[in-house]
């Protein structure tokens, strides 16, 4: 499984590859800091899964990458990871698509299962 990281820190980004990097059967396809990287990164590399923050510097969010790469023929599974888990964020990124929506905080251990979880059933 392919995975594409997106986070505004790279303090962020760094604990998420160590957490995933272990998993056999995944491998970090990129990683970008803001909205437009992520945006022509996904569209190029086509990444199985990314995971993306609602925060992003460099104009644009999560919300913004998430709209975009929803509308490919075959998208990314899409895991958001915010430190802002309010419900009207979680039902926003819900309608535009989100598959999973985990609190920086509180759920971070749930994507390592998550992972897991995908790996039996999809790849």
């Amino acid at each position: 499984m392919k995975v594409f990281l997106v986070d505004d820190s790279t303090i962020v980004l760094e604990k998420l590859a160590a957490m995933i990097s272990g998993i056999e059967g995944v491998e970090i396809a990129g990683q970008a800091l803001n909205a437009r990287d992520a945006i022509q990164s996904i569209m190029k590399r086509k990444p199985d899964l990314v995971i993306l923050d609602i925060r992003l510097n460099g104009g644009g969010n999560g919300m913004d990458v998430l709209k975009r790469v929803k509308q490919e023929i075959s998208p990314p599974i899409v895991i958001m990871l915010t430190n802002y888990p309010y419900p009207q964020y979680r039902e926003k990124c819900q309608a535009l698509g989100a598959d999973y929506f985990f609190d920086k905080v509180t759920e971070i251990e749930k994507i390592y299962d998550t992972f897991k979880q995908l790996l039996t059933d999809k790849f």
